[in-house]
């Protein structure tokens, strides 16, 4: 069996048929409750047993999400917002039962502004769409997970990616949203603007709310110019501490690198196997470089050096810009190698995030953990910015391996927060990480959220059962 969600705080209730006829004329055909649609919407890429919605809705406009919640807000039931289920951490698990509310209709590019360096999404566009309507322009949005992400669910969950170093995660790219709250309100946040010091900043209390708060449905965000000159270099080292290292001193020397990221010799093995590469099976970093020619070529000869002095050898460059491609999506197909690893494998993963002085000695420590036990554990990373991913392997089978899973998850976790770091840097809570929030934030801080939670959604409707306790747990 698969790994049990804990239980939800709040019982099932079954959908009234005034909501379902109600909804059913809303959508028409738009509503389904059959079997295999709520079973799609119904679990995503983590290892939680899946939680069906009663219905699912296809929403194509921002009124119908509205009204919808209007509606479930009315009868009592729960709204779980679902965008193309790429999560790792249960997000949109319906433990509660309700409606999943699907975003991916909702896939129109509003406004390219390539003056001010703005684009207006509808939640279901992806980061792939977006890029590939961004051609010709001269410009680009660099925010990057693995999956294609919708760019709802990347606000969602403050996602970013291998450009993070560089160009930030979710939260520095998102200008303003628009957000259909709990009762059918629909409100605008932020502006076109760059800046703004009036109120509150709500549009950052939404970005990685993980639909707990409201449902996004308008996302304006930045762009950036493409670089004069981009390459690519790969380099591999006898010991993962002697590449975190070099990356570390890079970042402390300000070399302005646009992705440095870390995989172990068992990650490399699963990119060799997956997307057929010849990497050798030994602990290495991919690096980028963005700029002019000469600030380009500048930057690989401080980091060839770097890498010179802490062991690194085979400094390979990928100047060409379909080997580059090859490289990067290669590393973003990373998750899906590694499960190839353990052939009907699942993963627990965890992605903890620490201060970049504090990576090396997290990431020793996580290696002796690892080491010591019996499950296939590849470890992956943003390391430029202190981010890393263990994929913990486990066969769904043998509740002993979810068992262990979550006891190295718990090791690795509470040592980052040791080290000053998060339980989790761009995955999100979601089911899986709710567990650790009071540690990373204390109680007093939980209660903030909660008050938040109980203003704009009393009745804990919006994604329930995520997130945080709605009560105290006990000391």
């Amino acid at each position: 069996m698969n790994h049990p969600a804990p239980p939800a705080s709040v019982g099932r209730v079954a959908l009234p048929a005034a909501l379902l006829e109600a909804l059913r004329d809303l959508y028409g055909d738009r509503l389904s409750v059959a079997e295999a649609v709520r079973a799609h919407h119904g679990r995503d890429e983590s290892a939680f047993d899946p939680h069906l919605p009663d219905a699912v809705v296809f929403a194509e406009r921002t009124h119908e999400i509205a009204r919808t919640l209007a509606l479930c807000a009315q009868h009592q039931i729960p709204v779980i917002p679902y965008g193309v289920g790429s999560s790792l951490e249960g997000h949109v698990l319906a433990v509660r039962g309700g409606i999943s509310i699907d975003l991916s209709r909702m896939n129109r590019i509003v406004s390219i502004d390539a003056d001010d360096l703005i684009a207006t999404v509808e939640p279901g566009v992806t980061r792939k769409q977006l890029n590939d309507a961004l051609r010709g322009t001269g410009l680009f949005f660099p925010i990057d997970p693995g999956a294609d992400a919708s760019l709802g669910g990347m606000c969602a969950t403050r996602a970013s990616g291998t450009n993070a170093v560089r160009y930030g995660s979710m939260r520095e790219n998102v200008l303003g949203l628009e957000v259909a709250l709990a009762d059918g309100r629909v409100i605008r946040t932020g502006t076109r603007a760059r800046k703004s010091s009036a109120g509150y900043d709500l549009t950052r209390l939404f970005v990685g709310s993980e639909g707990t708060l409201g449902v996004i449905s308008e996302v304006t965000v930045r762009l950036h110019p493409l670089p004069e000159a981009v390459s690519a270099a790969r380099c591999t080292f006898g010991g993962m501490v002697d590449a975190v290292n070099a990356v570390i001193q890079t970042i402390q020397l300000g070399v302005p690198i646009a992705r440095a990221e870390f995989v172990d010799a068992l990650a490399a093995r699963s990119l060799n196997q997956y997307s057929h590469l010849t990497l050798k099976e030994a602990p290495q970093l991919f690096f980028e470089f963005h700029g002019s020619e000469a600030s380009v070529a500048e930057q690989a000869k401080v980091v060839e050096q770097i890498v010179a002095d802490h062991g690194g050898e085979q400094f390979e460059w990928a100047t060409q810009p379909e080997d580059r491609s090859r490289l990067w999506n290669a590393r973003h197909h990373a998750y899906f190698a590694m499960l190839q690893l353990k052939p009907g494998s699942r993963a627990i993963t965890t992605d903890v995030c620490v201060p970049i002085s504090r990576l090396a000695e997290c990431i020793a420590g996580t290696e002796i953990d690892i080491a010591a036990s019996d499950l296939p554990c590849p470890i992956v990373g943003h390391v430029g910015d202190g981010n890393f991913h263990v994929a913990i392997l486990v066969d769904p089978n043998r509740p002993e391996e979810f068992d262990e899973a979550e006891r190295l998850n718990a090791l690795i976790v509470r040592r980052a927060l040791a080290l000053g770091g998060t339980c989790t840097g761009e995955h999100g809570v979601g089911l899986h990480k709710i567990g650790f929030m009071r540690e990373e934030h204390g109680e007093d801080a939980l209660d903030v959220m909660r008050a938040i939670k109980h203003a704009l959604d009393p009745s804990n409707l919006l994604n329930p059962g995520k997130m945080f306790t709605p009560e105290r747990t006990p000391s």
